[in-house]
């Protein structure tokens, strides 16, 4: 028998005037964009908090977030619902080809480099802050005196819990190399819905945290070597993109490199970034 209520849910309809309240207030808490063609996907994404609230309108939902009790508890779980979260292991692979051939040997070859430090801003599920790891472990073999560790950031509580507990369906593995998924990945017994997990020696060097790119500050206090911040900022509009970008670059240390996402361009920025190669750039 269908629950009553999520027939109420199902029905109902998220009117123009509640999604620019919504979409006005998503976009000053994050940042992400919510033009009008994107009405019915908040709809539809916003149906589950409907149902975990136990509310039949759209109407409802909004007077309570807007509330008290809701700017203190539903903001996260909202943002969570609304937040596009698409990544791949060794997404962008000439990223990690210069990570490899350049960037590394300079820092390893630096005796104040020898503790790497890295920063995944906006790491969504963990496959590129993991990725990141098994190319410095790769490294590593031929550079032994080398350390390193890893920051993951996102917005999503319920995405980092995901890049916190690193198991994934097997189709998410399949490109990568039989050599390193047998080093690097654990192999679940459950044959109905085969996955993997991170090896232990990979979890151990990547910490995550949750970050917001609208916070006036960032409160990491560390300074990094290099900053990966990919396929993130196209969400964001031109002059939020700037303003992101320099709070990120408080935290990169000078001669520090940033890597953007091929689709992202910070051309006509000012930023204290040169170009080293198209979305490859260092911290001047």
């Amino acid at each position: 028998m269908v629950d009553p209520l999520l027939n109420d849910i199902y029905k109902a309809e998220l009117s123009t005037d509640d999604f620019n309240k919504l979409s006005s207030f998503i976009y000053n808490e994050s940042g992400i964009k919510m033009p009008p063609i994107k009405r019915i996907m908040l709809q539809s994404r916003l149906q589950k908090r409907l149902k975990d609230l136990k509310m039949t309108s759209f109407k409802e939902y909004c007077s309570y977030i807007f509330s008290k009790e809701g700017l203190n508890n539903e903001i996260i779980h909202m943002l969570d619902v609304v937040s596009t979260n698409k990544t791949d292991f060794f997404r962008e692979p000439v990223h990690f080809d210069f990570l490899t051939s350049h960037v590394l040997p300079e820092l390893a070859s630096a005796s104040k480099h020898r503790n790497i430090k890295i920063w995944s801003a906006g790491c969504s599920s963990g496959e590129e802050p993991y990725t990141i790891a098994i190319v410095l472990y790769e490294f590593m073999e031929k550079n032994s005196n080398l350390e390193f560790s890893i920051l993951g950031t996102d917005i999503s509580t319920q995405i980092l819990q995901k890049a916190i507990d690193a198991v994934y369906k097997d189709e998410r593995v399949e490109g990568i190399p039989f050599d390193l998924k047998r080093k690097y990945f654990l192999k679940s017994k459950d044959r109905e819905n085969p996955s993997v997990k991170m090896s232990a020696q990979l979890r151990g060097r990547v910490r995550f945290e949750r970050l917001n790119f609208m916070d006036k500050s960032y409160s990491i206090q560390e300074s990094f070597d290099i900053v990966f911040c990919r396929n993130v900022l196209i969400y964001f509009d031109r002059e939020t993109q700037e303003k992101v970008i320099n709070k990120i670059c408080t935290k990169i240390n000078t001669g520090g490199y940033f890597f953007l996402g091929h689709s992202e361009s910070i051309m006509n920025m000012d930023l204290p970034l040169r170009q080293i190669k198209p979305t490859i750039f260092q911290k001047i």
